[in-house]
């Protein structure tokens, strides 16, 4: 009976080993190429459960897919090939490819994931660790460094552009310098650290806490599963203005008056130490009376038909809103029985600020417009006929009888003729 509970606490449940993660393959020293004849160690860290056996198994080691006979945490190996390791009841570790080589120059770079923001080492090494001069390193075919002498390269922050294929070349002295010689190309590869950031509007179910007719921003992204718990900051832009520096909050209220407006917004994520910062594309707000349809439909007709090219991501400021002023009459004072109109209430604010009205109106909102533009353009054509009749008549002019004579030919006749007044007796 006591044996049996022994084994009921020892052994975990199914839950548990269903719940374990897979364990950590780690290779010292941390290089994914060696020479030929030179001994790496291998080390397991994982769960290892306590099992009543007579010859206890902690570890699995594989090669390839053969079952190595080691079952120790640690193993020394010198062969070529794929390794896993698995501790008893979880998954199979992430693999390492151990290359040996019999040249006289390689290049040893990490074993491990190297991720965006973090140091990228490459050692170019020579045989039996001879120094090598006139050290190069090469970049997809290009050279990117130079050294008189062995020396490490470092890209201090490495972004995914530093992804390629790399290759070292120098010489040695053998005993006396020796030609240039190259190392094999070597694949490298920068993990992203999480994607690009991408701005969304919230509904109102998934904004908790915020006022009902509040508009929330939401910078989303994702970290590498290796780097989940990675801290990021979020920044806020309305075009190149921030709205918001950099903080742990991952949403944007944006501000009351602002929301009457068509807006363009985007996002920035960051490390805490800015390392790595992306920028998400531009979003444009739909303005105030197409919100409730932007929240309920996907395609988010509002918003393509504001954005150009018929996308709701739009990269250009919108032009403001400008109100087109009505046709008003100029009144007369010629006119004895026209009246002006009775002028409109002006609104709070400017036109250019008012927010454009919704484009589905019903036809009785827009008939008391018409029939005042029609009254209106009435009273313009009575106010002309009556301007017209008054050039063709003109009033008030005494007749005149024979042929008008001219200033010009009147002056004329002075100047050639002078006219005496004779003067009676």
């Amino acid at each position: 009976m006591w044996i049996t509970a022994a084994l009921l606490l020892l052994v975990p449940s199914r839950g548990q080993a269903a719940t374990l993660e897979k364990p950590i393959l780690s290779l010292h020293p941390p290089w994914t190429t060696i020479f030929k004849g030179e001994r790496v160690t291998l080390r397991c860290d994982g769960y290892h459960p306590l099992l009543l056996e007579l010859r206890p198994i902690s570890t699995l080691w594989y090669l390839g897919h053969a079952l190595l006979p080691s079952h120790k945490k640690s193993i020394e190996v010198q062969t070529p090939g794929v390794y896993r390791c698995q501790t008893r009841g979880a998954p199979v570790s992430d693999p390492i490819h151990l290359s040996v080589s019999n040249d006289w120059l390689i290049l040893q770079v990490p074993y491990a994931a190297v991720f965006e923001g973090e140091p990228l080492i490459m050692r170019c090494r020579g045989w039996y660790d001879k120094v090598v001069y006139k050290l190069h390193y090469y970049h997809d075919g290009q050279a990117v460094r130079y050294f008189h002498s062995s020396t490490n390269y470092t890209v201090l922050q490495a972004r995914a552009s530093d992804s390629g294929r790399y290759q070292c070349s120098g010489t040695m002295r053998i005993p006396v310098e020796s030609a240039p010689m190259f190392s094999a190309k070597v694949a490298v590869t920068v993990q992203e650290l999480f994607r690009t950031p991408v701005l969304r509007m919230l509904g109102a179910q998934e904004a908790r806490g915020a006022p009902h007719s509040a508009v929330v921003l939401r910078c989303e992204t994702r970290l590498h599963p290796q780097k989940r718990d990675t801290p990021l900051h979020f920044a806020f832009y309305k075009y190149s203005r921030p709205v918001r520096r950099f903080d742990w909050g991952a949403e944007y209220t944006v501000p009351e008056p602002e929301v009457e407006e068509l807006e363009s917004y985007w996002c920035e994520a960051s490390t805490v130490t800015r390392s790595v910062r992306k920028r998400s594309p531009w979003l444009q707000l739909p303005g105030r009376g197409n919100l409730d349809d932007a929240f309920t439909t996907a395609s988010a007709p509002q918003a393509a038909d504001l954005a150009p090219g018929d996308k709701p991501l739009s990269f250009r400021k919108p032009l403001a809103s400008r109100s087109v002023p009505p046709v008003t009459s100029v009144p007369n004072t010629t006119s004895a029985g026209l009246q002006p109109p009775v002028p409109r209430v002006p609104t709070s604010g400017p036109a250019a600020c008012a927010p454009p009205a919704p484009l589905e109106q019903s036809a009785g909102s827009q008939t008391p417009n018409v029939d005042l533009l029609l009254r209106e353009m009435q009273l313009l054509k009575r106010l002309l006929n009556r301007v017209v009749l008054e050039l063709k008549e003109p009033p008030g002019l005494p007749e005149l009888s024979g042929t008008p004579e001219t200033p010009s030919s009147h002056y004329a006749e002075n100047l050639a003729t002078p006219k005496t007044t004779p003067v009676g007796n």
